[in-house]
């Protein structure tokens, strides 16, 4: 059964869209990322642990762009049955080549992004989770690139 969605203060807020803009490289990233929100770096781990675990946020990490990289990723969309979305979504997130997975309201209720070294990776991680699911995975690819700034209000 899924979480109901957590609630954010300003302060979680605030992290959400900080770290959206970057993360540092430095020795100590999350005490400078910390201290540019002014917070203690044990506070914002704790924080970023609590998004991810109350389902705030999927995932804390880079973001590679895997077509300037020399790679391919593909926008990927499933209609999974309701009583089974839990763990269809388990299934296709244990692909290391799933870039981020979200559910929404319409038949088809999954999607996701593949993101792989070649194009030919796609389709075989794609014939994977449909192998592993049993469910069709339909295949979007990327003809036109956008980029959508997404920021969480009051």
């Amino acid at each position: 059964m899924r979480k109901p969605p957590p609630k954010l203060d300003a302060v979680d807020r605030q992290i959400i869209n900080a770290l959206q803009e970057g993360f540092p490289l430095s020795p100590r990233p999350y005490a400078e990322a910390a201290a540019r929100l002014g917070l203690s770096e044990n506070s914002l781990i704790a924080r970023l642990a609590m998004l991810r675990d109350g389902g705030a946020i999927t995932r804390f990490g880079p973001f590679f762009d895997a077509a300037a990289m020399g790679g391919a990723f593909c926008l990927c969309a499933m209609a999974v049955p309701a009583a089974q979305f839990d763990a269809v979504a388990a299934k296709v997130n244990a692909h290391s080549e799933v870039a981020h997975n979200y559910e929404r309201a319409h038949q088809l209720n999954m999607w996701f992004v593949l993101a792989t070294e070649t194009a030919e990776e796609i389709e075989a991680a794609a014939c994977a989770i449909e192998a592993d699911t049993g469910l069709s995975v339909l295949r979007f690819p990327k003809e036109e690139e956008f980029f959508i700034g997404f920021r969480v209000v009051a």
